[in-house]
């Protein structure tokens, strides 16, 4: 019983992240940015979007939730995290001979309400 209850839970959040990087893809791409991949993975980790913005290579961090009650998706990007994603990034453009003039991480924070339209925030250039 409980291998079914987590087994839905894993699904449920998979899904939720799915809708979110959906959602994130096409408000960036609304505003003009240009999608290069999406889920791309190494050993070190998973970017969830690669995008161009001009000139400029974009790694964007997608965080859904459906409330605030045990944080905010800005908080789940620890330093660490943050880290991470810049070496990504790097790893991402020498995978594919590219070398980028500037690199910017971003986050696309989704707030899925229980009824409506999903809230979008696009943070640009974590620090």
């Amino acid at each position: 019983m409980t291998t079914r209850t987590t087994g839905t839970t894993a699904q449920s959040k998979q899904a939720l992240g799915a809708y979110g990087e959906h959602v994130a893809e096409r408000h960036l791409v609304e505003a003009g940015l240009v999608v290069l991949d999406r889920n791309w993975r190494c050993d070190e980790g998973e970017i969830d979007l690669v995008l161009r913005e001009g000139r400029v290579l974009v790694v964007c961090e997608v965080k859904t939730r459906t409330s605030t009650d045990r944080g905010t998706p800005h908080e789940a990007v620890t330093a660490a995290k943050l880290d991470r994603l810049h070496r990504l990034g790097q790893r991402w453009a020498q995978a594919r001979g590219l070398r980028p003039g500037e690199t910017r991480v971003d986050l696309v924070a989704v707030l899925r309400p229980p009824r409506g339209a999903a809230v979008v925030e696009h943070v640009r250039g974590l620090c």
